[in-house]
């Protein structure tokens, strides 16, 4: 069963971001798919330091004291599907979200290209500007990273301020499941035999 994992990167447990993200792996369990949410508030990441171990050991795996992201990267290299979700915070994605993406990068680099040909969404929580830019930062991972990024009816985005709100978006939601069926899609013809 193939498997797509989702990354909240908001400093909010179950906030947002967690809400809009659980919308598309819904649509993404009722079509056949494991899915997992692995939640980064109150497991603060550290940036990449430029250090260039990850090139030098080739064993997949950031050289920084562990921080929880060897443990992340494991769940990307082995799903099919990666969502990273953040909230937006003056027009750019957060700091986890941020360390995330550049350590991931640095690592995928470094052994070849980890996430080459895997589908992969970016997902935001905004409450008024800046989404799309967030929503760029991202998705400038994963075109570097040769992933397939599918699309949606509008872009990954959806509007709440206040802890919950975004549930009374509607249009954000039908763009999250939207997303989840398309990522559905992607990954079954990707994946078909014959």
């Amino acid at each position: 069963m193939l498997k797509i994992t989702a990354f909240n990167c908001s400093a909010r447990k179950d906030g947002n971001t967690a809400i809009l993200l659980n919308a598309a792996l819904a649509q993404l369990k009722a079509g056949g798919f494991a899915t997992e949410l692995v939640q980064l508030a109150g497991k603060p990441l550290r940036g990449c330091t430029g250090c260039m171990g990850c090139f030098k050991n080739k064993d997949r795996k950031c050289t920084l004291p562990d921080d929880g992201f060897n443990g992340y990267a494991e769940k990307m290299w082995g799903s099919a599907g990666i969502l990273i979700g953040s909230p937006t915070y003056f027009s750019d994605v957060s700091a986890e979200a941020k360390a995330l993406i550049d350590r991931t990068g640095f690592v995928s680099m470094a052994n070849g290209g980890l996430l080459r040909r895997k589908a992969g969404a970016a997902v935001i929580a905004v409450r008024r500007g800046g989404a799309v830019h967030a929503f760029d930062t991202i998705n400038h991972l994963f075109t570097i990273s040769q992933m397939i990024i599918p699309g949606s009816n509008y872009w990954n985005v959806g509007v709440g301020r206040a802890p919950g709100e975004v549930a009374g978006d509607e249009e954000g939601l039908t763009t999250m499941r939207v997303l989840g069926e398309n990522m559905a899609w992607l990954l079954t013809k990707l994946h078909a035999k014959g």
